[in-house]
């Protein structure tokens, strides 16, 4: 079987956990090469794992003939311009989310893949779970009626983070906003088909300074069809949990943890009559590596020449929603 030959930008302590494994377990993808802003440090990994090319520039990776796509695994302030560079050495582009720190710049990167006729994913992995698609089919079956209401959150301590430029504004654009919460809107927009969101009020606490971001943000959204969301994100708790969950009018479906990979998670879908709760129904769930998902699926249109179901437009709505919850905040 060809294989598709990454390279990964932004080799990190994120990049070495979850995406080198991931790529290497893919049946369809390699990774041959690595980049980090040291040429020892970039040595070293690429050393102890046994990793064929090594690079401190992003430049000098994407001219790489040896190089097909490159998983860009960088500051969110640097996906931009890397992924310029890679669209304009031809390579194929999947890129961590958020897409960019604004949407001017995510608009730039999605317009530079199209002129060079490269595929483009942003990696929002939760799209490939069997948790939120068994979401989504409960609620397009009508078992728990129109949808009225949704929420969701995330929220973790930030000091357990390794990642030290998540807290830096003009690295990461955003606080917990750009980096969990980013997690939740786009599951909720998955989950029930909704393509636009016409309404954006937010509060971040701090407020934006110069250099630092919110610590804790809610969002309260109106979809283009009338259903109301609310989003919580923080770096502020004592512990890490996500949640998510959908209120119709017969009744609800609920998931704790809904985020990580390797997990066997729950569904709880509980039915009302007569003001009450009539009955609760549990459905075990189990979520492989989402990761290895998503980069076999990325893989897969690029040898195939197909269109990722993460599509630009998609992903330039998240950036666009973002941007508006920013804007408001200082209101």
């Amino acid at each position: 079987m060809k294989k598709i030959r990454y390279g990964i930008i932004g080799f990190g302590t994120f990049a070495e956990l979850f995406i080198m494994p991931a790529i290497r377990a893919a049946n369809n993808s390699e990774l041959v090469a690595i980049q980090k802003r040291s040429i020892d440090a970039a040595k070293m990994k690429a050393s102890e794992h046994s990793i064929p090319l090594y690079f401190d520039s992003v430049e000098a990776l994407v001219a790489s003939k040896e190089v097909d796509a490159v998983f860009i695994v960088s500051a969110n302030s640097q996906h931009h311009a890397e992924t310029l560079a890679a669209a304009a050495a031809g390579k194929h582009v999947l890129v961590e989310k958020p897409m960019a720190v604004s949407y001017a710049q995510a608009q730039e990167m999605t317009d530079a893949c199209d002129r060079a006729g490269v595929t483009f994913m942003v990696a929002h992995m939760l799209r490939f779970s069997p948790l939120l698609r068994r979401m989504k089919d409960i609620i397009q079956s009508g078992l728990i009626g129109d949808v009225t209401f949704a929420q969701s959150h995330f929220i973790y301590d930030v000091r357990n983070s390794k990642r030290n430029w998540v807290l830096d504004k003009h690295a990461a654009g955003g606080g917990p906003l750009f980096d969990i919460a980013i997690h939740c809107l786009d599951s909720l927009r998955f989950v029930l088909n909704d393509d636009r969101i016409q309404s954006v009020k937010s509060i971040l606490m701090p407020v934006h300074s110069a250099g630092n971001v919110e610590m804790t943000s809610v969002l309260s959204l109106q979809f283009s069809t009338g259903i109301l969301s609310t989003i919580y994100s923080s770096y502020q708790s004592s512990y890490r949990q996500g949640f998510i969950e959908f209120f119709g009018t017969k009744g609800s479906v609920s998931a704790y943890q809904f985020t990580p990979s390797n997990v066997d998670a729950q569904l709880e879908i509980k039915f009302g009559k007569e003001g009450k709760i009539e009955r609760v129904e549990k459905e075990d769930i189990h979520v492989p590596n989402l990761y290895i998902s998503e980069i076999e699926h990325f893989s897969e249109c690029i040898l195939n020449n197909t269109k990722p179901v993460v599509t630009a437009m998609n992903s330039l709505h998240n950036q666009e929603i973002l941007e508006m919850a920013l804007n408001d905040s200082k209101k």
